[in-house]
């Protein structure tokens, strides 16, 4: 518990000194669609948008919508779309383009959005930055969404540019993993990594022959991240808030059916193995340790835990496996209740979360951040709170 002062407010520790050479968070941002939609709203809109007769599939919804501890989502789809392109409630009906149409100015309207919120929180000018990493599994264009944003955002023309397309859920992670590896090995850069999704790509009218469209529409929701990372953060000027000191990522072999998309003329279809938070739970604490290691850490109830909350079941599938402490996980069932499952965001969301946490007396000051998705891949960056 926190310290309280005479005036009754907590007590904020004292800053650490970050590393010298080593990659830091130096700002944070986010944004979201308008539309903001309660989960218990969500089945009656979902089946009277998709003209759905069936009551057993009315039925099962409302219980996924339970299961999920999702409260409220953001979403691109609206009213207005329906009405403009109503064949995207049709069953069977080609819309890829259409689909492309409305997705693609609409991640990049959002991570504009992220990015200046990012950018106006780290207070240095925009031009200042020198390398833009933009990751997302929702548009499909070329160019791509990096040059539309850097150039909508006044970056310099000679801006290094790194896209990273179709991640799923690990997309933020691998995000920072490349931008740490871009700021330790370019003295004086600074990277704006952003992250935007929509589910455009994969509404659609449920079908009993794909339950998993059920699951999504239960899960997941929309928005944008950005965060600025650089290293040796200027005195003054800069206020970094996390260490990103060591990054790993790992594939399960023989694992590539679990989580399995495929984009079709309708858009993008998803399966999710039944088995996956099984796989999580066989391969996790190995996966730890080798972070852990790295700082001699072997106490998991002594750190932080920043894990991207691919569902309520994984969360408890890790907290019980690694005997985490009760709370340990609060910031990603927090985001998992605020914002549902925003894929390669999601980690932003419980990090933000994460950096009002330890700013508070007691706050560890190493911890985890974790994501996967498929391949099924792990994600992995042991994490120092500054």
């Amino acid at each position: 518990m926190s310290k309280i002062d005479n005036n009754n407010a907590p007590w904020h520790r004292l800053k650490r000194a970050s590393t010298p050479r080593k990659a830091t968070v130096l700002a944070i941002g986010k944004a979201f669609p308008r539309q903001l939609i309660p989960q218990e709203y969500l089945v009656e809109g979902y089946i009277r948008d998709t003209r759905c007769q069936d009551v057993s599939i009315k039925e099962k919804l409302e219980r996924l919508c339970k299961t999920t501890t999702v409260k409220t989502r953001y979403t691109v789809m609206c009213k207005e779309i329906l009405d403009q392109y109503p064949e995207l409630a049709t069953e069977g009906s080609s819309t890829i383009r259409q689909r492309l149409e409305i997705a693609n100015p609409a991640v990049v309207e959002m991570a504009f959005e992220a990015s200046l919120a990012c950018i106006k929180e780290w207070g240095r000018p925009a031009t200042d930055i020198t390398h833009i990493i933009y990751v997302s599994s929702s548009e499909i264009r070329l160019p791509g969404g990096d040059l539309y944003l850097a150039s909508e955002l006044g970056l310099r023309n000679d801006v290094s540019r790194v896209m990273l397309y179709f991640l799923g859920c690990y997309g933020g992670a691998t995000g920072l993993r490349v931008a740490k590896d871009i700021a330790e090995n370019n003295p004086g850069s600074r990277i704006l990594l952003t992250t935007s999704e929509t589910t455009i790509l994969g509404f659609r009218p449920p079908n009993k022959a794909r339950p998993y469209d059920l699951v999504g529409a239960a899960l997941f929701g929309d928005g944008a991240a950005a965060v600025i990372i650089g290293t040796d953060p200027v005195t003054g000027k800069e206020s970094p808030f996390m260490e990103l000191s060591y990054a790993v990522q790992q594939f399960l072999p023989g694992t590539q059916s679990v989580i399995d998309g495929c984009l079709t003329e309708e858009g993008i279809n998803f399966k999710l193995g039944r088995d996956l938070p099984q796989k999580i739970e066989d391969n996790i604490e190995e996966f730890c340790r080798k972070l852990m290691s790295k700082a001699s850490l072997t106490d998991f109830n002594e750190m932080f835990w920043a894990v991207h909350p691919g569902g309520p079941a994984i969360l408890n599938r890790l907290e019980s496996t690694l005997k985490l402490n009760k709370g340990k996980l609060e910031c990603s069932r927090k985001a998992l209740k605020d914002f549902g499952n925003v894929s390669s965001n999601t980690i932003f969301y419980v990090m933000e979360y994460m950096r009002e946490e330890l700013k508070r007396e007691g706050g560890e000051e190493w911890g985890l951040a974790l994501a996967f998705g498929p391949g099924i891949t792990f994600e992995g960056i042991l994490l120092r709170s500054l």
